[in-house]
Parts: structure tokens; C-alpha cells; sequence
């Protein structure tokens, strides 16, 4: 009988410990690979300085190939306006052919110049108010003109340009600002006036101060004022010891007060 319960405490023990033996022995097993694997993967991201470097892959070529991925872009929108620009200037091809026609503008000299009623009245609310009156709504003829009374020849033909394209060569603008600026003023053509204006203020000197000061005054333009009066005052000894000033002051007595005005009152402080 005790022999018998000796054994059966032996087997219970010796089974006892094979389960833990092999418990265990997994778990260290598990936790060695893992401890193992950790450290080998530490290890990996380490320097021998013991910092860590960066292990995610990059490519040399990454940077390139973002430039050249927007100048590709920067072509296809260049290509994109250039399409745009042929496709929009039909008008500027008819308007030199003098193609299908339908409208004359007069110039205070000179001959008139034909033009297109559809492209007028884009451009220009008064001229679109000018073509839907009686004398332009029957069949074209040679009768139905507009006279511009304002502008001569060559003006005409800047203004026209600029409706037509949208743009002006440099030495044209230069030459008829002020007559543009005025039209463009009267014919309510706000994107002419604007660069008529924009050109204005870059290019203001001692020269043409009391002459954009003048057109500024006429047009009722605050900003363009406001901006060659103060022009006018710093370089007042330049500018008024001129014999342009003095005839200025002679037809423009008030704005010549209003300047006198504007530098006493910078004077003072």
C-alpha cells in the first residue's frame, strides 16, 4: 500500500514537472526568440556610435522626378494658353482682313476705320447702348457709323488694337495714354483704363506730374490724384521752376491752389 501511494506521488510529480518543465521551457523559448528578435532588429537601426539611423528607402532620383513632374505641368499650361490665344484672336485676323465687317468708326481725322458691331458691344457697355439704338439696328451700310470725336486716327487705331487683343505695344500706350485713359473713361472700358492708369503711376516723373495730375483732376480718379499731388510736393523745386509749370498754373489755377494747399500743409507737419 505505501509502495503503491509512492508511486502514484512520484508519477503526479514527475508529470508535474514535465508540464511546467515544458511550460516553461516554451515560454523562455518565446521569450529568447523575442528578445532575440528585438535586439537583432535594434540592433539593425543602430550605428556602431550607438544612433539610430533611418532604415526606410529612398531614392536619389525622388527629387527629380517631382521638378520634372511640374515642368511637365508647367508645359501643358503653357501649350493649354497658347491653344487659348490662337482660338480667341479669330477677331484680330477679321479685324486686319477687315473680315465680314459691319460697323465704321469716324475719327476726328483721317478715314474711318471698319470694325465689328459684336466685338464693340463686348467690349463696351456704351457702345452695346450706341449699336441697340434705331440708327444701328437696320441692315449694315455704309451709314451706320459712329464718330469717336475725341480720338484721331491714330488713336482710333490704338484703341481698336486694344479691344481687339486686349493688349498694347509699349510705345503705342506711351504715346496715347492720356487720350486712352480718357476714352476709356467715357466708353466705360474698365480693363483700358486700368492699364492706362497702372502705366501712369510707374512711369511718373518730374516731367509728366502736372500732366497726369491734370487728366487725374478731369477723370474724377481719387487714387491717381491723391498719388501725383504727393509727387508733386516732394519734388515741388524740380517741378514748378519749370516753363511747363507755368503754363499749367495759368489754365489751371485751381489745381495749382490745391497744390500750393497740399505743400503748405506738408510743411507744417
Amino acid at each position: 500500500m505505501l509502495l503503491s501511494l509512492v508511486c502514484v506521488v512520484g508519477n503526479h510529480a514527475s508529470s508535474g514537472s514535465s508540464l511546467f518543465g515544458a511550460s516553461t521551457g516554451n515560454h523562455a523559448s518565446s521569450n529568447a526568440a523575442s528578445a532575440t528578435s528585438t535586439f537583432g532588429a535594434a540592433t539593425a537601426r543602430r550605428s556602431p556610435s550607438g544612433r539610430t539611423n533611418s532604415t526606410a528607402p529612398t531614392s536619389k532620383n525622388e527629387p527629380h522626378a517631382n521638378v520634372n513632374k511640374a515642368m511637365s505641368g508647367l508645359k501643358d499650361t503653357e501649350d493649354d494658353l497658347k491653344k487659348k490665344i490662337s482660338f480667341l484672336s479669330g477677331f484680330v485676323v477679321a479685324f486686319k482682313e477687315q473680315t465680314h465687317t459691319d460697323i465704321l468708326l469716324k475719327p476726328n481725322n483721317g478715314p474711318c476705320i471698319p470694325a465689328h458691331k459684336a466685338l464693340l458691344a463686348a467690349r463696351s457697355e456704351i457702345f452695346k447702348n450706341m449699336l441697340d439704338s434705331d440708327g444701328c439696328k437696320a441692315p449694315p451700310s455704309d451709314t451706320d457709323t459712329i464718330t469717336l470725336s475725341e480720338l484721331n486716327n491714330e488713336e482710333l487705331e490704338s484703341l481698336l488694337e486694344f479691344l481687339y487683343t486686349g493688349n498694347l505695344p509699349l510705345d503705342k500706350l506711351e504715346k496715347h495714354v492720356y487720350s486712352l485713359y480718357v476714352a476709356a473713361d467715357k466708353y466705360e472700358i474698365p480693363y483700358l483704363q486700368e492699364s492706362c492708369e497702372s502705366y501712369m503711376l510707374n512711369s511718373l516723373n518730374a516731367s509728366n506730374a502736372i500732366d497726369i495730375l491734370e487728366i487725374a483732376d478731369a477723370q474724377s480718379n481719387k487714387t491717381l490724384k491723391e498719388t501725383t499731388l504727393n509727387f508733386i510736393i516732394r519734388n515741388m523745386k524740380d517741378i514748378v521752376s519749370t516753363t511747363k509749370y507755368e503754363v499749367f498754373a495759368s489754365s489751371n489755377p485751381a489745381l495749382c491752389m490745391q497744390i500750393t494747399r497740399a505743400f503748405v500743409d506738408a510743411k507744417s507737419n
